[in-house]
C-alpha cells in the first residue's frame, strides 16, 4: 500500500502559521512529509495567542509566500475562515471548504484533495461531516481524536490521527512500538498538531526534532504527505 512498505509515517499540521517555516526545516533534515491544513481568507493575519500560560505569536504568511514555504509538502483546506461548521447552514459549510481548496490550489498549483475539521471535534458534528463528504471535493477529512492505533482509517471523512504532539509521552511510546512493529497488514502513524504550541519553550523544538530524527531513515517505513499515505483509498 505504501509504495510496496506496510508501514507509513506522516504528519499534519493546522491554521498555517509562521512557526511552520521553522518546523519545515526539521522535516526537511530527516526527509520526513507533512500535510499543512490552511485559512486562505486569514492569510496575512497577526495576532497572539495564550498556550499553557505562554504567550506565543499566531501570525500567518503573506499568500505570495505560500508556494515556496510549502514547497516540499502538501497543503491541504482548513476553511476560509476558520469557523465552527456546525452553526453553518450547508450553503456556507461548502463554500467555507471548497473556496478554501480552490484559492489554495491557485496558490501552490495543484488539486487540493484534503481536510481537517477547525476549531477540534466540537465544532462540527454528523451533518457537518456528511456535508463535506458528499457535496465538496474533499477526499478525507482530519479530526481531533486520537486513536494511539495504528489502524487504517476504514471512513476516510472521519480520519482520526494517531496521536497529537503534546501527547509527548505517549507519542514516544508509540514510535517506539511503531518502529519495532513487523505488521502484515498496512499500518499508519499520524501526528498532528499547531507548530505555534512548540513555541512554549525552546526545548519541545528540541524534543519533537529528536522524535523526527528517531522515526525517520527507516527502510520499512514510507514517508509521505496525508495524501500520499491515504491516495489508495480514496474512491
Amino acid at each position: 500500500m505504501f509504495d510496496g512498505k506496510m508501514k507509513a509515517v506522516t504528519f499534519s499540521y493546522d491554521d498555517g502559521v509562521t512557526q511552520d517555516k521553522r518546523l519545515i526545516r526539521i522535516f526537511d533534515k530527516y526527509g520526513l512529509k507533512c500535510t499543512f491544513n490552511i485559512n486562505s481568507k486569514r492569510l496575512n493575519e497577526a495576532k497572539l495567542l495564550n498556550v499553557e500560560d505562554h504567550t506565543v505569536a499566531h501570525v500567518k504568511p503573506r499568500p505570495d509566500e505560500i508556494a515556496e514555504i510549502y514547497k516540499n509538502h502538501e497543503l491541504a483546506a482548513h476553511t476560509l475562515t476558520h469557523p465552527a461548521l456546525k452553526t453553518r447552514s450547508r450553503s456556507e459549510i461548502i463554500k467555507e471548504v471548497d473556496q478554501d481548496r480552490e484559492n489554495i490550489a491557485a496558490l501552490c498549483g495543484y488539486d487540493v484533495v484534503g481536510f481537517a475539521y477547525p476549531g477540534g471535534d466540537r465544532c462540527w458534528n454528523e451533518e457537518v461531516l456528511e456535508v463535506v463528504r458528499r457535496d465538496t471535493g474533499v477526499k478525507y477529512g482530519r479530526t481531533t481524536t486520537s486513536t494511539h492505533s495504528f489502524d487504517i482509517p476504514s471512513d476516510l471523512y472521519r480520519l482520526n490521527p494517531t496521536v497529537h504532539h503534546t501527547e509527548w509521552d505517549k507519542m514516544e511510546e508509540l514510535a517506539r512500538e511503531f518502529v519495532e512493529l513487523k505488521p502484515d497488514t498496512p499500518k499508519l502513524f499520524y501526528i498532528w498538531g499547531h507548530a505555534y504550541e512548540f513555541d512554549v519553550s525552546d526545548e519541545l523544538w528540541d524534543r519533537f526534532d529528536r522524535f523526527c530524527e528517531f522515526i525517520s531513515g527507516r527502510d520499512d517505513i514510507f514517508y509521505g504527505t496525508n495524501t500520499q499515505c491515504l491516495k489508495e483509498l480514496f474512491d
